[in-house]
């Protein structure tokens, strides 16, 4: 019943992704018929799919393309884990749930943050980067690895439009933050999180707070970096101390910064490549586990950025 899904929903998902094969099931009795090579592909499929749920993991219809795809990238040589073992790689459990990669991609993300000071995640929307990173904080944090996390974010706005919003400093900046009160609300009990907050275990702070601190025994979080100058950036990175970890998101094709100002995200991306214990992750569509037209949308503006850069000789 895990393998079939609620109204066989997985089983559809089955199908469809081992086309041209054919996957009947009579009881507890899954056959495939096809050539030799589309039913060994098609076998390999359910059998992974199994090992995932034998494993203590879950599948659901979702499950099925990114596991083929996986098991198609294995077939071409490339050196890939199996994908129960990356599907089923616990990060935390909380509140009835367990925080897991869902992609190769998000794998090598959670695993760079393990091994390394500093790392860059960087990708579009929806490909877990401040989630998984969210997660690891917390999961710091539970195992006294840490002893505080620090989530910070650009306020692009603050030397314009924010002046204008009513109420005071921390009304106006809180819409900017609220994405990283929301994460962290799925990651532990609510109740806990402004007991921790007013303690100083967890700080909830935009990214101008940080200037002239030194943050030790911490787990740090620089979200939508994307938005943030050069200086910002050297900033913000200077600001490691001993015993921390620092993980720096963003995505480098949604930038607000005024028109003429480059990313910080860019330059260091260009700076800091090749130095040890520093790691930066690449996240593509692939890794998106939002809904599937999300991918969809995020590879045809792609393909209208290269298409328009080409139109002016770019």
């Amino acid at each position: 019943m895990g393998l079939l899904g609620r109204a066989d929903s997985t089983l559809q998902a089955i199908e469809q992704a081992c086309q041209p094969a054919d996957v009947h099931v009579r009881g507890d009795v899954i056959s495939v018929r096809g050539a030799p090579g589309v039913a060994d592909a098609a076998t390999a499929l359910v059998s992974e799919l199994l090992a995932i749920l034998e494993r203590g993991g879950t599948v659901g219809p979702s499950d099925v393309p990114t596991v083929a795809s996986m098991l198609a990238q294995a077939r071409t040589g490339q050196d890939t884990p199996p994908p129960a073992q990356v599907l089923t790689q616990s990060i935390l459990s909380s509140r009835g749930k367990t925080v897991r990669p869902k992609t190769l991609g998000q794998k090598r993300y959670v695993d760079a943050i393990d091994q390394h000071t500093i790392t860059f995640g960087i990708g579009p929307a929806g490909t877990g980067k401040t989630y998984l990173a969210m997660a690891k904080a917390v999961r710091a944090l539970q195992d006294k690895q840490v002893n505080r996390i620090i989530l910070t974010r650009p306020a692009v706005e603050a030397g314009e439009r924010l002046g204008f919003l009513p109420g005071t400093l921390g009304e106006k900046i809180d819409p900017y933050l609220r994405p990283l009160h929301d994460a962290l609300q799925d990651m532990m009990e609510p109740d806990h999180i402004p007991r921790l907050m007013e303690a100083g275990t967890i700080e909830v702070a935009p990214l101008a707070y940080m200037r002239g601190r030194t943050l030790n025994d911490a787990f740090i979080i620089l979200d939508e970096a994307q938005n943030t100058t050069a200086e910002q950036m050297k900033m913000f990175l200077t600001r490691l101390g001993f015993g921390a970890t620092m993980v720096v998101t963003g995505d480098v094709t949604q930038t607000d910064l005024p028109g003429g100002v480059t990313s910080g995200l860019r330059t260091v991306r260009e700076i800091l490549r090749g130095i040890d214990d520093l790691a930066f992750v690449e996240l593509t569509s692939r890794d998106v586990v939002r809904h599937r037209l999300v991918s969809y949308v995020i590879e045809a503006w792609a393909e209208h950025d290269l298409r328009r850069r080409g139109k002016r000789g770019d």
